[in-house]
């Protein structure tokens, strides 16, 4: 099947890289054009011109997703040059890991709350209006199995994931209650393989650098499945729900994690 999203307009924070880039490019190959935003002004505006080279329609903006201001000029700029919005995956996020809360700064703490769960509040804020004016569509909100379970270490990721897991669950039943037609769910990716690995503070590097992560040897040890995942796959179910296929989908989460969250496998040998 494909075209699943043609003629529609879907805007994907943190679109430079990772799980947004591969969702920018699956909604674009599907039909959507696509409003990738992202602080990467490098990579940015070279997924998108490798879209539009495809023969896809797609644009970078620069975006800075805590920042109210530059909320109100971005879908300011989507209305001007599409007129609606059909899809809006709020993807942007970090993950700051220290060796106990306690050694959290309280400036790492609202930086992560800030971007991981302020920056998804604007998105709606901003992105709820203009959709309401085509008369529907898709939230989609980039949550984390750390939303659904706790993880030493990752206790201040764990509280803002688990809160853009309820407040997807509240707008879906405020955008019900209304009857505009926007459906919102929340997708919660196990151990993937993304550039974030590279990215998160830990214990054995010492406090305040970074140490890379293999994802890879890690979910071989905590994935029933054996493997990582990886951000295409992550991107598929992302497709899924900004798609008809889901229209009767709302309020709830996509998990794909290998079977994580389901439990624990002891995998057969020989």
């Amino acid at each position: 099947m494909t075209g699943q999203v043609e003629g529609k307009v879907a805007l994907v924070t943190g679109g430079a890289s990772g799980i947004g880039a591969a969702v920018a490019e699956l909604l674009a190959q599907e039909g959507a054009k696509v409003v990738a935003t992202d602080i990467d002004e490098l990579r940015g505006p070279e997924l998108v011109a490798g879209l539009n080279k495809s023969g896809h329609q797609a644009i970078f903006l620069h975006q800075d997703v805590t920042s109210e201001e530059r909320w109100a000029e971005v879908t300011s700029d989507i209305e001007k040059r599409f007129g609606r919005l059909d899809i809006l995956v709020s993807n942007a996020g970090i993950g700051i890991s220290v060796p106990s809360i306690t050694d959290m700064s309280l400036h790492d703490w609202r930086r992560q709350t800030a971007i991981n769960l302020d920056g998804v509040f604007l998105s709606v804020k901003y992105c709820l209006p203009l959709m309401r004016k085509t008369g529907g569509g898709s939230v989609i909100m980039m949550s984390s199995l750390a939303g659904l379970r706790g993880a030493a270490g990752l206790a201040g990721y764990c509280a803002t994931k688990g809160g853009v897991r309820l407040f997807a669950k509240a707008v879906a039943m405020e955008c019900a209650s209304a009857g505009d037609g926007i459906r919102v769910n929340s997708v919660h990716p196990g151990i993937i393989d993304t550039p974030i690995w590279g990215k998160i503070p830990t214990e054995a590097a010492g406090r305040g650098q970074n140490a890379p992560i293999d994802p890879e040897e890690r979910a071989k040890l905590a994935t029933p499945l054996g493997r990582v995942g990886y951000a295409t796959e992550i991107a598929s179910g992302v497709l899924y729900l900004a798609s008809d296929a889901s229209r009767y989908v709302t309020g709830t989460e996509l998990v794909i994690d290998g079977g994580m969250n389901a439990g624990s496998a002891v995998r057969r040998t020989g």
